[in-house]
């Protein structure tokens, strides 16, 4: 196996950047955070569920990322619904589910879900033959449905703790074992591999990672709207959804198709779309 070029080595640095640094303030912050007066029972136990020992600066991330979501997220999603018909939306989203499929069958395999990785690889080579690159989800019509796994996952298969609740503009909500599989799904995603020079390099990780922005903030359009003014408390909204969803993700119950959602960025709000199994539904 050869050595990884000094460009791969130079994005891959800079992709796992945002995490690294997000990680580590997350945890130093952790340390100093307010708990409550052990002697009020109810307060603990609301704090222990919540799971939210930063929650003042966490709401100060939200309203960093409400406003850039307000004033660049979903005018740019817009702008995609309206100039993208949904066959071509919906050709976009299986190109990135399937190009993200090598890191769902890693993340199956260091689980040690055999059965599941069996149907990744069948996917996988279904939807990158007959499906033409994935552009076609060809594997779901012969009976292997997708799911979505992440290396977030894996390290609580394998008894990781989650950490405090995190959320983080633009990311959005996250934890700090989430954050340590985001930076190692970087490193098996196939892109991260490909390429000859830096250059075209970064240019594909640029483009697919804006595609993927646009495509999971265009399907939550409605979803986020609901939120923001159905619920008295979107933030609160906001975390008890993502980290219900990564509960059910963990336990593999009710898995969501991964062209659906195993797109892999969570420039959305952790909110599951409407419409979609395996989504817990939202409480405040």
């Amino acid at each position: 196996m050869s050595r990884m070029t000094p460009p791969r080595q130079s994005l891959m640095a800079k992709r796992l950047a945002v995490p690294v640094l997000a990680l580590g303030l997350a945890l130093g912050l952790s340390a100093c955070a307010t708990r409550p007066d052990p002697a009020d029972a109810e307060a603990v136990a609301e704090f222990n569920a919540n799971n939210d020992p930063l929650e003042p600066l966490n709401r100060g991330a939200y309203f960093v990322h409400d406003g850039i979501d307000t004033l660049v997220l979903r005018p740019a999603a817009e702008i995609y619904r309206v100039f993208l018909p949904p066959e071509l939306r919906t050709a976009i989203r299986n190109v990135l589910a399937n190009l993200r499929t090598p890191v769902i069958l890693v993340n199956d395999l260091l689980q040690g879900d055999t059965q599941r990785a069996a149907t990744t690889m069948g996917r996988f080579l279904v939807n990158t033959t007959v499906g033409i690159g994935g552009v076609f989800d060809r594997a779901t019509e012969f009976g292997l449905l997708g799911h979505t796994e992440d290396f977030g996952q894996t390290l609580a298969v394998w008894g990781a703790p989650e950490g405090p609740y995190l959320f983080i503009p633009v990311l959005g909500p996250s934890n700090p074992r989430d954050l340590v599989g985001t930076g190692v799904d970087t490193a098996f995603h196939p892109l991260t591999w490909a390429g000859n020079s830096g250059e075209t390099l970064e240019a594909i990780t640029i483009t697919r990672t804006a595609l993927t922005a646009l495509d999971t903030r265009e399907s939550l359009i409605e979803t986020v709207e609901q939120v923001r003014t159905g619920s008295l408390d979107p933030y609160a909204t906001i975390r008890s959804a993502y980290r219900q969803r990564r509960v059910v993700e963990i336990r593999n119950q009710g898995g969501a198709p991964a062209a659906a959602r195993g797109t892999g960025f969570g420039a959305g709000t952790g909110v599951p779309q409407q419409g979609r199994p395996g989504a817990p539904t939202p409480q405040r």
